[in-house]
C-alpha cells in the first residue's frame, strides 16, 4: 500500500484527556535514511517499494501527516531507582498513529510538554542501539518493541559533545507502562485509572474484557507475563540497565533500550549502566527487581481490586519465574526431562562460568555441539579442571535423557544464538557511521534476524568479546 492511501486510526485519545498531551513532532534538517524494516513495513501494509522514497523519510521525519494523524505524547509516573517521580512522560517519543493495532511513536522527533530540561531529540549512537537491539530480541524470540525505520540528517545534538541528529520510529502492540497507572492512583484519578485499566484489557489481554473479576484477572496476566520475560531475559544473558517502572510494559514487553548489554564473560554482579552505583539492576537482580516492580503496579491497582487478592497473585510470581526460568535452561543444556538436581547443576555451572571468566553465549553454543569430546569447551577457559568437573555431572546428568546426541544437538542449536549483538559489535557499526558507512548496520541487522544460523561470512562476531571491550558500562544517554 502507498504511504498516501493509509489510514491511521488513535485509539488512545479515546482515553481521559490527562493521559496524554497533543504536541507536534518537530523534524530533523535535511533528514535521509539510514535502514528500514521490511518486515515491519510488511505488518503495517506499506509497500516495500515506499521505503526507498523521499515521502518515506519525510513520513519518518514526522513531516508527511498521513491520514488520521493526530500526535501525542503519553503521560506517566514512575520509581526510578526505587524513587518516586509523581510525573514523567513521553519526553522524547511522539505517538503519531495506529496501523493494525501497532502503535507508532517517532523517538527523537522532538520536546514535548514531558521533556523536562531535555532537548527531545535523539543521537545516531542511542538510535542505531535501539534500532538493531529491539529487533535482535525479536529474531531471539523474545518479547519486545521493534521498529520500522531508523533516518539521520544535518542536524546537531549536544550531549557530551555535538553529535548527529536521529529519529527511530519505533512500534508496538503497547506503549503503557507500570508507571501508567502508578501517575493516576498517585493523583487519586481513579476514574482515569478504571479508564486506562479498561483500555489495557482491550489493547493487551481482550479475552478479559467481559470477565466478572478482570482487573485482577489482568493483574495475573501481567505478573505472569513479566516472570516470563524476566526468565528469557536471564536464559539469554540480556542485561536492561533502566528497570524502572515507567521503563516495565504493561504488555510484557522489553522496551525503552538504553544503556542495555547482553554478558560477554559470565558474571552475576554485572552493571551494565553507569549510574546504577549500587548496582540496584544488575544482571541477577533482574528478577527480584521485576517482582518489586510489579508490587508497585499492585499498589496503583488497589483502587480498583481489594490489595489482599492483588497480594495473593503476585505471591505466585516467584515459583511462575523459577519454573519459566528452569524449562528455558534445561532447553539451553539439552535436558529433556526435569530432575530434582538440575537446580543444582545450573548453579554449578555459573560458578564455573563466573570463575573462568567464560563467555556466556559462546559456551553455550560450544556446548550444544558436545559429543563428548571436551577440547572445544576446555579451550573456552585458562584453567581445565574446573569445566572438566563440570563436564563430569553433565555427563553423569544426560545419561537420564531420553534423547540421542544428535537430537539434542539439534534442539540445542535452536535455542543457543551463534550471535547476539554485544556491546563491541553496535559501537563498530556507530563509528563506521560516524564516518558515512552505515554498511554495519546492515550487516547487524540481517544477524539480529536470524541469530541462530552460521552466517558464515561474519564468524568473528561469534566469538569471544575481545577483552578489552568486555562487561563495559553505559550511560542512559547511548
Amino acid at each position: 500500500m502507498k504511504l498516501n492511501e493509509i489510514t491511521l486510526d488513535n485509539p488512545y485519545l479515546s482515553l481521559p484527556s490527562e493521559c496524554y498531551d497533543r504536541v507536534k513532532p518537530s523534524p530533523l534538517n535535511k533528514p535521509f535514511l539510514i535502514h528500514a524494516n521490511r518486515n515491519i513495513a510488511s505488518i503495517l501494509d506499506i509497500g516495500t517499494d515506499q521505503l526507498d522514497t523521499e515521502e518515506f523519510v519525510s513520513f519518518v521525519n514526522g513531516v508527511l501527516p498521513l491520514s488520521g494523524f493526530d500526535s501525542f505524547a503519553m503521560c506517566y509516573a514512575g520509581h526510578q531507582f526505587g524513587h518516586f517521580v509523581p510525573r514523567l512522560g513521553d519526553g522524547r517519543a511522539i505517538n503519531i498513529g495506529t496501523i493494525n493495532r501497532q502503535h507508532m511513536q517517532l523517538k527523537g522527533a522532538g520536546q514535548t510538554k514531558y521533556s523536562r530540561s531535555g532537548d527531545g531529540r535523539a543521537v545516531l549512537r542511542s538510535s542505531i542501539r535501539e534500532y538493531l537491539m529491539s529487533e535482535a530480541m525479536h529474531g531471539l524470540g523474545i518479547e519486545t518493541t521493534r521498529a520500522l525505520a531508523i533516518i539521520g540528517s544535518e542536524h546537531k545534538v549536544f550531549r557530551e559533545l555535538w553529535e548527529m541528529g536521529s529519529v527511530v520510529l519505533r512500534v508496538s502492540p503497547s506503549w503503557v507502562r507500570f508507571g501508567t497507572f502508578e501517575y493516576f492512583a498517585h493523583k487519586k484519578l481513579y476514574k482515569e485509572l478504571e479508564a486506562l485499566a479498561d483500555y489495557a484489557i482491550s489493547e493487551s489481554y481482550p479475552h478479559l474484557q467481559d470477565k466478572q473479576d478482570k482487573y485482577i484477572l489482568f493483574f495475573a496476566e501481567v505478573v505472569k507475563k513479566t516472570a516470563a520475560l524476566m526468565a528469557n531475559w536471564q536464559a539469554v544473558g540480556f542485561n536492561h540497565g533502566v528497570m524502572n517502572t515507567d521503563n516495565m510494559s504493561i504488555a510484557g514487553l522489553t522496551i525503552d533500550y538504553g544503556p542495555f548489554a547482553f554478558l560477554d564473560a559470565y558474571d552475576s554482579g554485572y552493571i551494565c549502566n553507569h549510574t546504577d552505583r549500587g548496582g540496584r539492576y544488575s544482571f541477577g537482580n533482574q528478577p527480584a527487581v521485576g517482582e518489586w516492580n510489579l508490587r508497585a503496579l499492585m499498589m496503583a491497582l488497589a483502587p480498583l481490586v481489594k490489595l489482599e487478592r492483588l497480594n495473593e497473585v503476585l505471591e505466585d510470581y516467584a515459583q511462575l519465574y523459577t519454573d519459566a526460568y528452569m524449562k528455558l535452561m534445561r532447553e539451553k543444556i539439552g535436558l529433556d526431562k526435569s530432575s530434582n538436581d538440575d537446580i543444582s547443576l545450573i548453579e554449578y555451572l555459573f560458578g564455573t562460568l563466573q570463575g573462568l571468566a567464560v563467555d556466556y553465549t559462546e559456551f553455550f553454543r560450544t556446548l550444544s555441539k558436545y559429543d563428548g569430546d571436551r577440547k572445544n569447551l576446555l579451550s573456552l577457559g585458562l584453567y581445565h579442571k574446573p569445566m572438566n568437573e563440570w563436564l563430569d555431572s553433565y555427563d553423569e546428568r544426560l545419561e537420564l535423557n531420553s534423547y540421542t546426541q544428535a537430537q539434542r544437538k539439534i534442539n540445542m542449536l535452536q535455542i543457543n544464538p551463534k550471535y547476539v549483538l554485544k556491546n563491541y559489535m553496535l559501537q563498530e557499526a556507530i563509528d563506521a557511521a560516524d564516518n558515512g558507512d552505515y554498511s554495519i548496520v546492515g550487516q547487524l541487522f540481517d544477524i539480529a534476524q536470524d541469530p541462530y544460523s552460521e552466517h558464515k561470512e561474519h564468524e568473528r562476531w561469534s566469538k569471544a568479546t575481545p577483552e578489552q571491550h568486555r562487561n563495559q558500562k553505559l550511560s542512559c544517554s547511548s
